[in-house]
């Protein structure tokens, strides 16, 4: 089982929009990621809610051609034991779209049963793959960054 965390792409500032929707870059960025995408098996797409969250997870899920989902379990400040629970009993691949510091927490609790340990940087656009066999371990990693060149 695979699970896929994504930190939400940029956001305009809190003075540009206090909703902070996706950047034109940040919208730019996450397309660019979903190109550079392997093909992937998911059906489910879920996010905090958040706007920028979720117009995140709506590009992502329409190139996956997967639901997109509202949990608020996924905020910021949420206890990541939340989702490491329920991943204990996921049995299909999932992408989960947030924010720091709970997606930081969420994989160093998986990664090394501790969240306060930051064993992933995140970035803003970027797709984590964490991958379960006897227990987590990183799959690969790819970030705005890495697929600024991809058209």
């Amino acid at each position: 089982m695979k699970i896929y965390l994504v930190q939400h792409a940029k956001p305009k500032s809190k003075e540009e929009d206090p909703d902070r929707p996706l950047s034109d870059e940040g919208k730019n960025d996450i397309i660019k990621i979903v190109k550079f995408l392997p093909q992937l098996n998911i059906k489910k797409v879920l996010h905090s809610g958040k706007l920028r969250a979720q117009q995140t997870a709506e590009i992502l899920a329409k190139s996956l051609k997967a639901d997109v989902i509202n949990d608020d379990a996924l905020e910021p400040l949420a206890d990541p034991v939340i989702w490491a629970q329920r991943l204990d009993k996921e049995t299909e691949d999932i992408m989960l779209v947030g924010h720091l510091p709970h997606l930081a927490k969420l994989a160093s609790l998986l990664l090394c049963k501790d969240e306060d340990k930051q064993v992933i940087g995140f970035n803003q656009g970027g797709v984590v793959c964490l991958e379960k066999t006897d227990g987590w371990s990183v799959s690969w990693i790819v970030t705005p960054h890495l697929v600024h060149n991809i058209s």
